[in-house]
């Protein structure tokens, strides 16, 4: 299974971008997702997560109300979409899959990871 994150850039404070998240060599529709990020000297921390059928999402209180996880199990992909970006956003931001359906904010419940995308937000 592998998984290919892209989407990420340097945006100004207060911007978008939309995160995506290619899966292959599984079928994703089995999979609970998350997004997690890392900045530099910190641990990585939870972002969004979302069941296998799209149908129940949890975020991080950081991001509640500007961060949307969604998810085309069609397409195999998952995506995170930012809005009202600010610099403490900036981070290396990572997928990950589970190998049961349901969400998950535990980064040690998740078996596979992408490369990470880089965002960074300038104020």
């Amino acid at each position: 299974v592998q998984l290919q994150a892209s989407g990420g850039g340097l945006v100004q404070a207060g911007g978008s971008l939309r995160l995506s998240c290619a899966v292959s060599g599984r079928a994703l529709s089995q999979n609970g997702m998350g997004w997690f990020r890392q900045a530099p000297g910190k641990e990585r921390e939870f972002v969004a997560t979302i069941n296998w059928s799209g149908g129940t999402t949890y975020y991080a209180d950081s991001v509640k109300g500007r961060f949307t996880i969604s998810r085309d199990n069609a397409k195999n992909t998952v995506s995170l979409q930012m809005s009202g970006l600010k610099p403490e956003d900036t981070a290396v931001y990572y997928c990950a899959a589970r190998d049961n359906m349901y969400y998950g904010t535990r980064p040690d419940t998740y078996r596979y990871w992408g490369q990470g995308t880089q965002v960074t937000v300038s104020s």
